[in-house]
């Protein structure tokens, strides 16, 4: 899961870019880069391990000069810290490509096999973005003329689809032609469209999430549609061509649960209402299934399920008590790729107020339960803290299976949930009850905000893959 952020501007662009990617920051912390182009058309980048505000410096900002640019947050899924896989990547022919990437991209050893045997193209890195950047430059290099037509560039990002199979939505420019955009057939990850109008010319931006565009004053236009692909010319046209024959509206549900923001609207969908029916159906869940409970406070762990406990607590007539403080200056420990200092960190980044837990039975709510480490340590600290009965809700079904489109859950056998029963994963965390939600109603009630989609990228809940290759 990664951050991607493309702008074609009037003015200097490095700024706004610098801008949205610190509130994408959420979407990795591993690195941080930009890609700019400068007039006498050459590119001018900056990337480096670290947060957005470690890796740039107010000389950094001047440097990359431009009005069109690029930048990317990475989340490895590689458990790999390489400085050289810090995007946006380039490639040199041809005319020079670079582009950023957010996703997974699935058939890796196949399409690098079949780069070097028929295109003489080396792969660097262990990064499929690299592979990707590299089969929509060689789907380029078909095309001698000069400049290049822009159904040109459609018709590449048409053959890419073709060949890549797995989740990606990416930003990327072409030096001489503009900024292109493109996203996979089954829309798994997010890439939304925005215009702000500056000494009345138009300015575009590609992002993954609206909150990008709010915080540059620029109006939310549309998705970019699943298989679409949007080139912004260097002559400020927006242009924009379905690229993929067969597509399938079929969205990563794990984004409304946990990695975007609350102030972001996914596919028509706002995170922050999401969350709010999250717990409408769970709460409905547990007034119904769980009356034996005799709950004292709701208590979130914060903060992407203090949303969905709010309507728990609304649901059960309950009150609703901040029991846990977070120390804002600890990142998001379940996208930090080292195991060890990702469950280190989990005491570190809460600390408990002992009053909302002693002597009380609490409903602690948390967004989802991925390996455990965390809802074990919680749940060990809400008892240190005096409660007598802790039990607790999870805003999301069971997860069960390994993720392969872009979130670190590649081994089924991490899962605290994988081949256990409710009660054998009860007993690992030792929480006194364990409710989680239900799949089939969570999906049904979000597909109501948006009757296009038909599915929901669910596979680390049911098992099912939306792509052809596994």
């Amino acid at each position: 899961m990664c951050g991607v952020i493309g702008i074609s501007g009037v003015n200097s662009i490095s700024q706004s870019i610098y801008d949205a990617l610190t509130v994408l920051q959420h979407r990795g912390q591993d690195s941080a880069g930009i890609t700019t182009i400068d007039k006498f058309n050459c590119f001018r980048v900056h990337k480096s391990s670290g947060l957005v505000k470690d890796v740039f410096k107010p000389n950094d900002i001047k440097y990359l000069k431009g009005k069109m640019g690029i930048g990317h947050v990475r989340y490895p899924t590689t458990r790999e810290k390489n400085i050289y896989e810090a995007q946006p990547l380039y490639v040199n022919s041809p005319f020079g490509i670079t582009l950023a990437h957010n996703g997974n991209i699935i058939n890796t050893k196949f399409l690098k096999k079949q780069l070097f045997e028929t295109q003489r193209r080396h792969i660097n890195t262990n990064s499929d973005s690299e592979i990707l950047l590299n089969i929509f430059a060689s789907e380029l290099n078909q095309f001698h003329n000069y400049p290049l037509h822009y159904e040109n560039i459609f018709s590449a990002i048409k053959n890419t689809h073709k060949r890549v199979k797995g989740a990606y939505s990416c930003v990327g420019m072409i030096i001489g032609h503009g900024l292109f955009a493109f996203r996979d057939p089954y829309g798994i990850r997010p890439l939304v469209l925005g215009e702000r109008t500056l000494s009345c010319k138009k300015e575009y931006i590609i992002a993954s999430e609206t909150v990008a565009l709010d915080i540059l004053g620029f109006k939310h236009l549309r998705d970019v549609a699943p298989g679409e692909g949007v080139l912004l010319t260097n002559s400020g046209k927006l242009l924009t061509k379905q690229c993929s024959l067969t597509s399938n509206y079929c969205p990563c549900l794990f984004e409304y649960i946990y990695f975007s923001r609350p102030d972001s609207i996914i596919d028509k969908i706002s995170v922050y209402t999401a969350r709010m029916k999250m717990g409408q159906i769970l709460g409905k869940k547990i007034s119904r299934e769980w009356k034996n409970l005799n709950i004292d406070a709701v208590i979130p762990i914060p903060e992407t399920s203090c949303d969905v406990a709010l309507e728990i607590a609304r649901i059960l007539k309950i009150p609703y008590r901040q029991g846990f403080v977070k120390n804002r200056y600890v990142g998001r420990t379940f996208i930090m790729s080292n195991p060890s200092i990702r469950k280190k960190s989990i005491r570190y980044k809460f600390n408990v107020n002992k009053a909302e837990f002693y002597k009380k039975q609490v409903l602690l709510v948390d967004d989802s339960i991925v390996r455990g480490n965390t809802s074990k340590q919680i749940v060990e600290m809400a008892r240190d803290a005096g409660a007598n009965s802790v039990y607790l809700a999870s805003a999301s079904p069971e997860i069960r299976f390994p993720n392969i489109y872009g979130i670190d859950i590649p081994d089924s056998e991490e899962l605290i949930a994988h081949q256990k029963s409710l009660n054998d994963i009860r007993i690992s965390i030792k929480a006194d009850a364990l409710i989680f939600q239900n799949l089939n109603d969570l999906e049904k009630s979000l597909k109501k905000f948006n009757p296009k989609i038909k599915n929901f990228e669910s596979s680390i809940f049911n098992g099912i893959y939306p792509t052809s290759l596994i």
